[in-house]
């Protein structure tokens, strides 16, 4: 259970610095608004993967781009992180998108488009059931 905890801190650690690191580091214009969302550290520390979720586009070339180049940074960014994180190992890092935020929000503007269409359809029924009644 103590290994469990401490792949936890250490991924806690990594998430709140990567995202400092991008906000005032990482000065690429093509990367768009990008947040780190979580970390998953292995168990041994080596790898950590990044996930990330860029605003602002529903492009999803844009999205993958943005993981592209915080990939192809992955060597700068680990720098960073290693002046900032007092680590015996520092894990490699590999970006990917995470799209559950992305998604979450899909379906949400999904269902409350059906409950209006379902709203407006019971409206324009009540007015046709008004005009039958005299």
């Amino acid at each position: 259970m103590r290994e469990f905890s401490r792949t936890d801190r250490v991924a806690q650690q990594i998430q709140k610095e990567i995202a400092v690191i991008l906000q005032r580091e990482i000065k690429d214009p093509r990367l768009g608004m990008v947040t780190v969302s979580a970390v998953e550290v292995s168990r041994d520390l080596s790898y950590a993967k990044v996930f990330i979720t860029v605003f602002n586009t529903d492009d999803e070339d844009k999205a993958k781009q943005s993981a592209k180049i915080l990939n192809e940074a992955t060597g700068y960014i680990r720098s960073l992180l290693g002046k900032r994180i007092r680590a015996r190992i520092m894990p490699e890092l590999r970006f990917v998108i995470d799209n559950s935020l992305m998604e979450g929000m899909r379906i949400s503007n999904l269902v409350d488009s059906v409950i209006r269409e379902d709203n407006a359809k019971h409206v324009n029924e009540d007015d046709s059931e008004e005009g039958t009644k005299d």
